[in-house]
């Protein structure tokens, strides 16, 4: 398979997870592009049979270096406020707004759970890849993957639940 069409395969996806760890939409892009370099420099020496799950392995740690290098220079981290993709027009823009702001929130809550457990629900919830995909791609034991997703949804539940309380209650 050429490398653009596995580009055009798996760039939206590569940029939805980039995106909900960077909470940044520039950040995001630009470790697209880098994962994406490191793809054309590799895949021609060998031979890869997996590409989704190996291009989200590139992914994370291309994620890890960008991190790294960030806290060696201390820059100062901007949430960017974009618009969610795939919104039909024909939505109102108070739905809009409600979707981009629930949208908001669940990253918010994603971003408080530990790392582990908050790559462990991107990798298997949001983006479907199977539960040793996941553990391949974090370098994890399969039950050590299993119970850091367990205990992810376990808090994202807790949270999710508290939140629907608390506005109960304010109304």
């Amino acid at each position: 398979m050429e490398l653009d069409e596995i580009y055009e395969l798996h760039v939206n996806d590569l940029y939805r997870y980039l995106y909900s760890l960077s909470k940044d939409h520039f950040t995001a892009e630009d470790l697209v592009q880098e994962t994406f370099y490191r793809a054309f420099i590799t895949l021609d020496e060998r031979e890869i049979t997996n590409i989704k799950a190996w291009l989200f392995k590139v992914s994370y740690h291309a994620f890890i270096d960008f991190t790294r290098k960030r806290k060696r220079y201390i820059v100062s981290d901007q949430l960017e406020n974009i618009e969610p993709k795939g919104i039909p027009p024909e939505k109102s823009p108070e739905k809009q707004f409600i979707e981009k702001e629930s949208f908001q929130q669940l990253l918010e809550d994603i971003h408080s759970l530990n790392d582990k457990q908050k790559n462990v629900l991107l990798l298997c919830d949001f983006h479907k890849l199977s539960y040793k995909e996941a553990a391949d791609i974090l370098d994890l034991n399969l039950n050590t993957l299993k119970s850091h997703l367990l205990r992810g949804r376990e808090k994202m539940i807790a949270k999710i639940q508290k939140r629907r309380e608390r506005d109960e209650r304010e109304r």
